[in-house]
């Protein structure tokens, strides 16, 4: 944010309704405030009818008129079923019967009436001459069940509607009793069967392995669609798709298709396919454009042989009954193909939805209806077989989605198209950032009974048991930057956190999913005041916590948390404890000599705190313990605390110094590419890995007998 002077009371007014915030605290703790022309242009993104400064005031006037007119709030939350009171706005000449139905999500429907005199004033308003009341209205039924249910509220021929969430207030917790488990991007996961780089049966073999040594969840980053070839961006954090998933992951020899398919056959049989795989697998970084290139070529005639085939196309059309917007998805991906360009350079009857079978290639919406056809029945057969050895897959929700994407163009209401979702100025981005994707419009989620948010968020957990949500202070506010203006002219807008976590909390329950909130680096109070009353698992990370001071360098994590020694934005533990990523900041940059200088003597006395409260508590013996030696006691100390899991990034045992994604580098760095060390198969025969996680589970182990006595 820039430096600005006192706004205008009418600017504040206006930014106070659509929730745009003024002014924040820093990491520095210091206030900054936001400049008038971003929160102008935020305004104007938002919905405000305005041009300049001099148009706010009647802005104000529209704004709240708008609101008074709304005749009740379109979401409403009752809290562990207790149906909440509904305010009902109505001018104050209103007279009359209401008439109201609560349809629960059985579609039961109690229908009742309220004499509108009798019902108690709450709120009253004068507008530019006109009067308006607020009055309460008691729900019926007074206890409702968990689900979602809609309210209808009639007066004459007005009518309003609101979706009803009703839900525990505690997100689904699990069992408590202490766990642990690895960390690694699929991608990075290769075995010596599959093409290059990890799949669904990889991740499937990580997760029987880890049961095997007593772990209980595996972990990786988002798996969603993705465009691997024009556009190309292959960061899982900027998908194509926050509802479909990656055929980049499919285990393209597990297709039930291969069996009818003498074409495909042909292709996996010929000695130039075994090459171009033998190509990739001998690689060091992933190949995402020849990779997905050759696995096209067998999946095209899969696709094929699933709907020349009786039988698979009944199962098919089964999946698309369930998921109906999988046709939808496929006819998109279908014109990007043929088009090869940005749905937002379409011409106007192509933006707006409206496709036609003249638009596309058939043969290519058949491959992309059969590769989520396809995904669906390996990521069933995952979760189907890592729940049965007591596992549970965590997935990650990225905060955004790519502007070019299927969901910003069939969802455009839902996002605020003309801002991105970005981070305010800090001592490392001292210009801010933009991270290019739109933010979700606050208001247009409530008005839609956040159809596509609940749809995210279910289509995650339709396979997954943990559900990471990336930026988990995105729920209460998100720093949002005007499109063609810096980012230090972005500002914070306010979103409906209890909805919101009123959504995930119902939806944990359904999937007996945990629910883990990424609140790293500056996070206001009250975001994590309520992370703990909603049962939302706190995310630790040793890298953040891990302190020079001599009293408590290795602070214990709550018990409602996921710890870990890093995360996939952080150097590995090796080049952590080196200071090797100090060094390739100060090479890129983003350090100058003299913070370079400041972040290697903080290093080096965190290094001797961390040693001597590891042999305090008896996990180091000598006196100048190995690289390796640290890292064992470290993960084993994070084994006897508190935390509800414990996650282990499987690349920091065999001490990797290379990071999977540098933060502020695009092509200076080879972010998510690079492959493991380690074959799947290699790392089974591992002594530091195999040793260290069977020494991890009894850690967790001791953990679970000290809770018994």
């Amino acid at each position: 944010m820039a430096e600005a002077s006192s706004p205008s009371s009418a600017l504040r007014k206006l930014a106070n309704l659509y929730g745009v915030e003024l002014s924040y605290v820093d990491a520095a703790h210091e206030r900054r405030f936001a400049s008038s022309e971003g929160v102008l242009a935020a305004l104007k993104a938002l919905g405000a009818p305005i041009t300049a400064e001099g148009d706010v005031a009647n802005a104000v006037v529209e704004r709240q008129r708008e609101l008074w007119l709304q005749m009740i709030e379109p979401v409403a939350v009752a809290w562990d079923g207790v149906a909440p009171a509904i305010e009902v706005r109505l001018p104050v000449s209103a007279k009359g019967t209401l008439h109201i139905e609560m349809m629960l999500e059985t579609g039961e429907t109690t229908r009742w009436n309220a004499d509108i005199s009798r019902l108690r004033v709450t709120d009253r308003a004068e507008i530019a001459g006109d009067y308006y009341v607020a009055r309460t209205l008691v729900l019926k039924p007074k206890r409702l069940p968990e689900a979602y249910h809609r309210l209808s509220v009639r007066l004459g021929r007005r009518t309003a509607e609101a979706l009803v969430i009703s839900a525990p207030t505690k997100c689904y917790a699990g069992e408590g009793e202490p766990a642990w488990g690895v960390f690694l991007p699929l991608y990075a996961l290769q075995s010596e069967r599959s093409w290059g780089s990890g799949d669904f049966s990889d991740l499937a073999s990580l997760a029987a392995w880890t049961a095997e040594l007593g772990g209980e969840t595996v972990s990786t980053l988002p798996l969603f669609a993705q465009f691997l070839d024009q556009p190309f961006v292959p960061s899982p954090y900027s998908p194509a798709s926050r509802l479909f998933w990656n055929e980049f992951y499919l285990d393209v020899s597990a297709s039930p298709d291969l069996a009818s398919s003498r074409e495909a056959q042909r292709i996996v049989a010929s000695a130039a396919f075994r090459r171009d795989v033998e190509t990739l697998r001998r690689e060091k970084t992933v190949d995402y454009k020849k990779g997905m290139a050759l696995k096209r070529r067998v999946l095209e005639p899969l696709a094929k042989a699933c709907f020349d085939s009786p039988e698979r196309m009944k199962a098919l059309r089964k999946f698309v009954r369930e998921r109906p917007a999988v046709e939808d998805y496929a006819r998109f991906r279908a014109v990007v193909e043929r088009r090869r360009e940005s749905w937002q350079s379409w011409p106007e009857r192509l933006r707006d939805g409206q496709i036609s079978d003249r638009d596309y290639d058939d043969a290519s919406r058949r491959y992309h209806l059969y590769v989520q056809f396809l995904a669906h029945e390996q990521l069933a057969a995952l979760q189907k077989n890592a729940d049965a050895d007591g596992v549970r897959l965590y997935f990650d929700l990225p905060l955004g989605v790519h502007s070019d994407g299927y969901d910003v163009w069939r969802e455009r209401d839902e996002f605020a198209m003309q801002m991105n979702g970005g981070a305010p100025p800090d001592t490392f981005f001292t210009l801010g950032q933009d991270w290019g994707f739109p933010p979700m419009h606050p208001e247009n989620m409530r008005r839609s009974g956040y159809r596509y948010y609940r749809a995210i968020v279910g289509n995650l957990l339709r396979y997954g048991r943990v559900l990471r949500m990336d930026h988990v202070m995105g729920l209460h506010h998100l720093y949002c930057v005007p499109r063609g203006m810096d980012a230090r002219h972005g500002v914070y807008v306010r979103f409906p956190a209890d909805e919101m976590y009123a959504i995930l909390s119902l939806e944990s329950h359904r999937h007996k999913a945990i629910i883990v909130g990424e609140d790293l680096g500056t996070v206001p109070p009250y975001v994590h005041t309520a992370m703990t009353r909603h049962a939302v698992h706190r995310t630790y990370v040793v890298q953040y916590e891990a302190a020079p001071g001599w009293e408590d360098p290795l602070p214990e994590p709550r018990p409602l948390s996921v710890a870990a020694m890093n995360t996939h934005d952080m150097p590995p533990f090796a080049a952590y404890w080196q200071s090797l990523d100090t060094e390739d900041r100060l090479d890129l940059g983003l350090l100058s000599g003299e913070q370079a200088s400041a972040e290697r003597e903080r290093m080096a006395k965190t290094r001797a705190a961390v040693v001597r409260e590891l042999r305090r508590r008896k996990l180091l013996g000598r006196k100048v313990p190995t690289l390796e030696e640290v890292l064992r006691a470290a993960l084993l100390a994070l084994g006897e605390t508190k935390a509800h899991v414990v996650l282990t990034n499987l690349e920091d045992l065999w001490c990797e110094t290379l990071p999977q994604n540098v933060p502020g580098t695009t092509e200076e760095r080879v972010n998510w590419r690079r492959k493991a060390r380690y074959t799947l198969e290699e790392m089974k025969t591992l002594p530091q890995v195999t040793d260290t996680l069977r020494a991890l589970d009894l850690a967790r182990g001791r953990r679970v007998a000290s809770k018994r006595k």
